[in-house]
């Protein structure tokens, strides 16, 4: 949405005005929201905003007094649970993650202070430290579990919202229509690619032949001037892809996207990886109903994740799998046994390819929790790919 959107947006309620709400709706629906999907996206956002006198005065009541709770809980946090005597110290956010607990999680991290609190006259430091240490552990992982909440309360059972879901949450009978939409979404992402790439293709350079035989049309007048095409080189992409426990989904997903958009080389490897390295045969991937089946059979899948030596072994590859001329690919969510080993081998992979993107299914809200995303992402263009809609953006961006 840009300043033209919005200034469109004004013009029209200024012109409908503001008595009728399906008027008003349709109004912006047909500025904001092109296809069915954007469409879709609109109106579950316009319902979430844009309600009745009535129930707006009911929503800021409940919104009212769930902030009088939570600055209770806060003051709670500060008058009752002090350590040696002062108030356990932790950043803003994190005491409004704990104002949001469960009344359960907060009586057991009140527990915890005060059976540990008598114990502090013996070593003040080290049961200071202790009990912070199970503060921060708890506030943390309740704070993940707060942000998966919010995201899941905005999904809806369509099968449109498919595109909008965590990947790792898709059930067994989710899977066929997810790979309905991508088909969709790579049929509308190749006829995107390719117009686009036809209307900025033609070079400066006059084509004298076509131009010549396009005037015999016209007794020999030269009015139709024909153009030399750019030539459009395709990617020769290296996919490094993490079957390790739940990611083989995720890959998967990945793997169809790539291969549906026609604008990605067919000369492509792809390696699997999870505690080792396995190249994928080329026959495998011409029937993707039993690709898992293919991956669950190469004793690589559903091992831990080492993404140094997964690096180490391409790397090592004669002839060399890395070339300038290469794109990495790597599909992960950068948990590895071995971060050191897997920034070093992510460092001269860098090096020795064209460039490096890592497709990572956790959000990227989340990476800051995550030692090897934190650390890994330094050296790489690492894009977030939860969902079926961001992983064809990422899809889209890296052959467009």
């Amino acid at each position: 949405m840009g300043i033209r959107e919005t200034e469109d947006a004004l013009k029209a309620l200024r012109m409908v005005g503001f008595e009728d709400r399906e008027t008003v709706r349709d109004a912006l629906r047909a500025i904001f929201a092109g296809s069915r999907r954007e469409q879709e996206v609109f109106d579950r956002c316009f319902n979430l905003y844009f309600v009745s006198r009535e129930q707006f005065e009911q929503n800021q009541a409940a919104l009212a007094e769930a902030e009088r709770e939570l600055e209770a809980r806060r003051r709670e946090l500060e008058e009752r649970l002090s350590v040696n005597g002062r108030p356990i110290d932790m950043r803003e956010d994190l005491k409004d993650v704990y104002a949001r607990m469960p009344q359960s999680e907060r009586d057991h991290l009140k527990d915890v202070v005060d059976r540990f609190s008598e114990k502090m006259q013996h070593a003040p430091k080290l049961y200071e430290g202790f009990i912070r240490s199970v503060f921060m552990k708890s506030l943390l992982e309740q704070q993940m579990i707060l942000e998966d909440a919010a995201e899941g309360a905005q999904q809806a059972d369509s099968d449109a919202d498919l595109l909008f879901r965590d990947i790792s949450s898709f059930k067994e009978t989710d899977i066929p229509k997810a790979h309905q939409l991508i088909d969709q979404v790579t049929r509308r992402i190749n006829g995107e690619i390719s117009a686009r790439r036809k209307s900025a293709g033609r070079s400066a350079a006059l084509d004298f032949r076509r131009t010549l035989r396009a005037g015999l049309s016209t007794g020999g007048a030269l009015c139709k001037l024909r153009y030399k095409r750019r030539h459009s080189r395709k990617k020769h992409v290296v996919m490094l892809c993490d079957v390790s426990g739940s990611m083989l989904q995720f890959s998967e997903f990945a793997i169809r996207f790539l291969k549906s958009l026609s604008e990605v080389s067919d000369h492509s490897d792809i390696f699997l990886f999870s505690e080792q390295v396995q190249k994928v045969n080329p026959f495998a991937l011409q029937n993707m109903d039993r690709f898992s089946g293919y991956v669950r059979s190469s004793g690589v899948w559903g091992r831990g994740t080492n993404i140094g030596a997964a690096l180490d072994v391409l790397l090592a590859a004669s002839p060399a799998v890395l070339t300038p001329g290469t794109v990495l690919l790597i599909l992960s969510d950068g948990k590895s046994v071995d971060v050191d080993r897997a920034e070093a081998g992510l460092i001269r992979a860098a090096r020795a390819a064209g460039s490096v993107v890592w497709m990572n299914p956790i959000p990227e809200s989340k990476w800051q929790y995550l030692k090897g995303a934190t650390r890994l992402r330094q050296h790489c263009s690492m894009v977030p790919c939860g969902t079926l809609d961001e992983l064809a953006r990422a899809c889209a961006k890296l052959i467009g």
